[in-house]
């Protein structure tokens, strides 16, 4: 009880998380009287992981798309071929924020990126800032389920399964949310009468979004065609990236952006590696101790089918979520809840599935979910005019959810036909 009080006090108080997590793991070991030395030794394992090269890559990549003008290439092209229907400013804004977080990893950067080129569109087409507002928030991470999903390879590592396989079970669920809540914007929205498709500016916006357009292709198909494996696909994404930014586009100048792009990138991606070496570490100690079996034969008094079990995670992940940095949550948790996962007979693909769309959700779910915030500071509004525009989205992605944990087939069926 001593020593959770003091791990308490420390994250209340602002302490790094990788620095509360490996005291608390060195002081576990002490007091079991094991060497610590066995923090330093997960944290080598998961460094000489060949895939574990793939967030970093991925991560600098993200950062170059975001420094140059690429979401208003994205944007205008968006516009170009789906706002000349109803509901397709929406459409264009879901799209458009799904592609740009799946680079970059973090929502908050789809927002803070997109926010000002999106809101002023959505306020034009849809007349109503509450929906707007609800829109952007819930979509700034709809990009965890599709490749190539910073999270989804974190979760890879971690539950060691296939990145691959991943990748592949992401895209119904993901396009799924995208279709229920185009729907909800169709139902609630009304064509514009005087806004008409548009050839010349569609082959225009085309055009400029030529060289983005590939990289999604570039990476599913090299990675499922057997060309590419996942750490070399990462290689190609940010070489390819930093080619079409600095020397077809020049919109990021190789001795002003560069070497910040890459220092930047580089303390988000440390940060990450930290976190897990010192998270895994711990996990290693509450292993050898039982404490997940402990919390399974727990559980077994209360709870005993797989399906009442998926209902209770799914509650324990949205609180997880809007409480913790999806990064940080896949590393201190996920190891935590396989063992009583396989206990009950779930698939380790589906299972992080599920994981992410929670965590997906969790980012806007009140009172502190992280997009609220950034939403709050982005678009100055009080973060309570947020609370209030989120509830249909959520109400939205919240189905969803629940179709993806009860019909695992919606996510594992891509993974059993390629």
């Amino acid at each position: 009880m001593t020593l959770a009080a003091i791990v308490l006090g420390l994250a209340l108080i602002g302490t790094p998380l990788f620095a509360v997590i490996g005291f608390a793991g060195l002081v576990s070991f002490h007091n079991a009287e094991i060497d610590g030395a066995a923090i330093f030794a997960e944290l080598y394992r998961i460094a000489s992981n060949p895939t574990l090269i793939a967030i970093p890559l991925f991560t600098f990549a993200g950062f170059i798309l975001a420094e140059g003008k690429t979401p208003q290439r994205l944007n205008r092209l968006s516009q170009a071929l789906f706002g000349g229907v109803r509901g397709g400013v929406p459409l264009a804004v879901l799209l458009v924020c799904a592609l740009f977080s799946s680079f970059t990893g973090a929502s908050g950067v789809t927002i803070i990126a997109l926010g000002g080129l999106l809101f002023p569109l959505l306020i034009k087409e849809t007349g109503s800032k509450k929906f707007s507002l609800g829109l952007i928030t819930t979509s700034g991470s709809l990009g965890l389920l599709f490749p190539p999903s910073l999270p989804l390879i974190l979760y890879g590592l971690i539950a060691q399964v296939s990145v691959d396989r991943l990748f592949l079970a992401g895209i119904i669920p993901g396009f799924l949310a995208i279709i229920a809540v185009y729907l909800y914007s169709y139902i609630k929205g009304e064509q514009k009468p005087d806004w008409s498709f548009d050839k010349k500016e569609a082959i225009s916006a085309l055009k400029g979004a030529g060289w983005e357009l590939p990289l999604p292709f570039i990476i599913m198909g090299g990675i499922y065609s057997g060309t590419v494996t996942v750490t070399e696909a990462a290689t190609l994404t940010a070489s390819y990236t930093l080619f079409i930014q600095t020397i077809i586009n020049k919109e990021i100048q190789w001795v002003e952006d560069v070497p910040r792009l890459i220092r930047e990138s580089m303390i988000l991606t440390g940060s990450i590696l930290i976190i897990l070496g010192t998270a895994l570490g711990y996990t290693s100690y509450l292993v050898d101790e039982q404490i997940p079996m402990q919390i399974l034969s727990f559980m077994q008094v209360y709870i005993h089918d797989k399906w009442t079990f998926l209902l209770v995670l799914n509650i324990f992940l949205l609180i997880v979520g809007c409480m913790m940095d999806v990064f940080s949550a896949i590393v201190v948790v996920v190891p935590l809840i396989i063992p009583i996962a396989k206990s009950f007979d779930i698939n380790m693909i589906h299972l992080g599935i599920i994981f992410l769309m929670n965590l997906e959700i969790g980012f806007s779910t009140p009172p502190i979910g992280m997009n609220l915030f950034i939403s709050s500071s982005r678009f100055e509004e009080p973060v309570t005019t947020l609370y209030a525009s989120i509830w249909p989205f959520l109400g939205i992605h919240f189905i969803v959810l629940m179709l993806v944990t009860f019909i695992p087939q919606i996510s594992l069926f891509l993974t059993t036909i390629f």
